[in-house]
């Protein structure tokens, strides 16, 4: 059986994340002139939102981007921080959330309960009227969601209440805003661009007959975004970088062999990926190809190419280094007849 004091706890920390969790939103996809993904955090009206702003690059020479660089491994970034808030935003915010509550005949009792209690630490119970008179010697920090990643259980494990923090202190909890957690956040935010690699045949190719495959320099460069937080006393930024280093092919049939081998091909001298086929080299073996040994019949194969990134981030003071590589792949039909010899 839960206990009182239990329930109690678990009561204030879902009023905290209703009260103070209102999640930064994230646009995602192009968005802006330049191609780029733009997200931003603003307060509007009671809700109290991210106050981090993302600006950069984010896609192809054509600009369009179509998905985020997943990371390779576990590891995944936050799905939830925490950052700065000041005494008087923070005050404005729990006060009129109360009121929207207490004075809504539609909510239940335990739920005034909890809002009353939530209130009441900060108000007149562990804390003096939200810190007012500390305004300029520290901030409250609040935890804050992913709004893109509510259905990951990760997303609710920044479960501390508000805390105050002096100027000058870090705060000591996981996830607090820094240099590096503003890289990891904007390394969720990296849109790429689709990857539709060049194939001679190009659109049919033939049993047993190698096809090449590259990708030219122009089609896919390195993108960036940064993230920064100026708020509440608090300046600081990030930029994560994603330069394309390798090609997986995965030729979608057993029935194949890759050029190499191992199917990856890795990034020439002039950041381009195989080499372009000409006339005189159908008896070459390509750098960077796929050989079909059955054909696709009235079908086609779903060749698979995935990009790896390397990651990297600059920020704030000098900060720096590696986060983990990351891999964004699409597919492309290829249809493969049945003739055994050709003339190219």
């Amino acid at each position: 059986m839960r206990s009182h004091h239990g329930a109690a706890a678990i009561g204030l920390l879902a009023t905290a994340c209703l009260l103070i969790s209102s999640p930064a939103y994230a646009t995602r996809g192009p968005g802006g002139s330049d191609g780029g993904v733009k997200t931003s955090g603003t307060r509007s009206g009671h809700t109290l939102e991210s106050r981090i702003t993302y600006s950069g690059s984010a896609g192809g020479t054509n600009g369009t981007s179509t998905g985020n660089v997943a990371p390779v491994g576990n590891w995944n970034p936050p799905a939830c921080w925490y950052e700065p808030v000041s005494a008087k935003d923070f005050q404005n915010h729990v006060e009129s959330q109360y009121g929207e509550v207490v004075n809504d005949p539609g909510q239940p009792n335990y739920a005034k309960a909890a809002t009353g209690q939530f209130r009441g630490i900060y108000k007149d119970g562990k804390y003096k009227n939200y810190n007012l008179d500390k305004a300029d010697e520290g901030n409250w920090w609040v935890a804050i969601q992913d709004p893109n990643r509510l259905d990951d259980p990760d997303a609710f494990t920044c479960s501390r209440l508000p805390f105050w923090v002096q100027n000058g202190d870090t705060p000591a909890v996981q996830n607090a805003v820094t240099p590096k957690v503003l890289a990891e956040l904007a390394y969720n935010r990296i849109l790429l661009p689709d990857i539709e690699v060049t194939l001679a045949p190009q659109d049919v190719t033939k049993v047993n007959l190698p096809t090449w495959a590259w990708l030219d320099k122009a089609k896919f460069k390195e993108v960036s975004v940064t993230a920064s937080l100026n708020a509440a006393g608090v300046t600081i930024q990030a930029t994560t970088t994603a330069k394309p280093v390798a090609l997986k092919l995965r030729p979608g049939t057993a029935d194949a062999e890759t050029y190499p081998a191992s199917g990856e091909c890795t990034l020439n001298a002039d950041d381009s990926i195989g080499e372009p086929y000409a006339r005189g080299k159908a008896s070459q073996t390509p750098p960077c190809g796929i050989k079909y040994l059955r054909s696709s019949g009235n079908g086609t194969y779903s060749l698979k190419a995935t990009v790896t990134w390397k990651i990297s981030w600059t920020g704030t003071g000098g900060a720096g280094g590696e986060l983990p590589d990351g891999t964004f792949g699409t597919a492309q039909d290829v249809t493969v007849q049945e003739v055994q010899a050709v003339n190219r």
